[in-house]
């Protein structure tokens, strides 16, 4: 995006043209004007896109000059900056149609939240509404990591959606090395000792891309290095990726900790993921008990049995009378296939696509998209060459 920047403050020339180059796709500054009056009186030959204002010196009698300046860039979008609340000078400003008004100092997050939504009405991209997945193990080996990272690879490759994986593990979080041989650049601590920062550009740049609509957020590995993380920082991560992803899938370790627990108040769907013996029920028992008493509804909760066989002593129905939740799906027992893709750090999906737990995956991808069974169909059968489930959740 080509920028103007009206400006005496050679610093806050340079701090937006920081922010702006950080961008993606960047905002470069292709000219400065020094003044209101400057501006007006020196017209660029080539309209810019975006026009940034910094009206702290702007004098009452100079007010008229905004709606010319206006008029000068009627198709560029402005963003204006100011020190003080000066009403005339907004009342001119937002009828010439100038939206975005920020304050000085300028702090960052508002400057890209402003700039994220200026590229919406211009067309320069669209802002998402992603929906956020968590998948919490039950117990200890239940498969959840797996079934996280392989299923939010499933969605980006089967559904052609934009999707972010954050591994919520703390320090002891792999996500990555089940979908990836790549060594993270950044981790979670990482992003929240900078989320100042945070927009869509930078989250974009911190991950492990596993394809290009698939990207990892790494947990911290490096208990010297970690950052104190806050709630707050994870409302502001989630807000970011709402926009900017179709879905974020949460891989939440076992225990529930302030971090864990703000993803999980944001969570569209909650998958509780478990096996079909004794001690993953009792556990499981536990885990949705703590829900309930969060008062999160029943409709969350979304219950996968991993390495499900059949014929076993213990039933699905036995499962869904002792949790009070029904099971949404079942992963088969496929050892060899879900082996071969962890060591190997390549999703299932990749390496063994006609194996039983890639069908099942293919089958969830249906269930949480709702896509129509056509449309399933269709793609699915020229992948797998089967016929596609018609089960359908909202």
């Amino acid at each position: 995006m080509r920028a103007l920047m009206i400006s005496n403050d050679s610093l806050l020339h340079a701090e937006v043209a920081a922010q702006g180059s950080a961008r993606l796709p960047a905002v470069q500054l292709v000219a400065t004007r020094h003044g209101l009056r400057d501006a007006v009186e020196r017209q660029l030959p080539e309209a810019p896109d975006l026009v940034i204002f910094d009206a702290s010196d702007v004098e009452p009698a100079e007010g008229e000059l905004v709606e010319r300046l206006s008029r000068n860039y009627p198709a560029a979008s402005f963003m204006l900056l100011t020190r003080a609340p000066q009403h005339d000078l907004l009342i001119r400003a937002m009828r010439a149609g100038m939206r975005e008004v920020l304050q000085l100092p300028l702090v960052h997050r508002a400057f890209h939240e402003a700039m994220d939504r200026i590229e919406v009405a211009a067309g320069v991209s669209r802002m998402r509404a992603g929906r956020v997945l968590a998948f919490i193990s039950c117990k200890g080996g239940s498969g959840a990591t797996f079934l996280a990272t392989n299923f939010g690879y499933a969605l980006a490759a089967l559904a052609d959606k934009k999707v972010l994986l954050i591994d919520l593990h703390g320090q002891f979080g792999d996500a990555t090395l089940y979908v990836s041989d790549q060594k993270p650049a950044m981790t979670l601590s990482d992003i929240c000792g900078q989320i100042g920062r945070m927009d869509g550009a930078f989250l974009d740049s911190c991950l492990v891309h596993v394809a290009s609509n698939f990207g990892v957020l790494a947990a911290a590995d490096d208990p010297q290095h970690l950052v104190e993380m806050k709630p707050e920082h994870m409302d502001t991560i989630l807000r970011v990726a709402r926009q900017h992803y179709d879905y974020i899938v949460l891989d939440v370790g076992r225990q529930i900790d302030a971090i864990s627990l703000r993803a999980l108040d944001q969570a569209d769907s909650i998958f509780p993921v478990l096996q079909l013996a004794l001690p993953d029920i009792r556990d499981g028992r536990r885990l949705l008990d703590i829900f309930r008493s969060l008062g999160y509804p029943g409709e969350r909760m979304r219950l996968i049995v991993n390495r499900y066989e059949k014929g076993g002593k213990l039933r699905l129905v036995d499962l869904e009378q002792a949790l009070g939740a029904e099971v949404m799906h079942t992963v088969p027992n496929d050892y060899v296939a879900a082996t071969d893709s962890v060591n190997q750090g390549i999703p299932v999906l990749q390496l063994s696509r006609s194996s039983a737990v890639a069908r099942s995956l293919a089958d969830m991808v249906e269930l949480v998209t709702a896509r129509r069974v056509a449309e399933s169909r269709g793609l699915f059968d020229r992948l797998f060459g089967r016929n596609s489930s018609e089960h359908h959740i909202d």
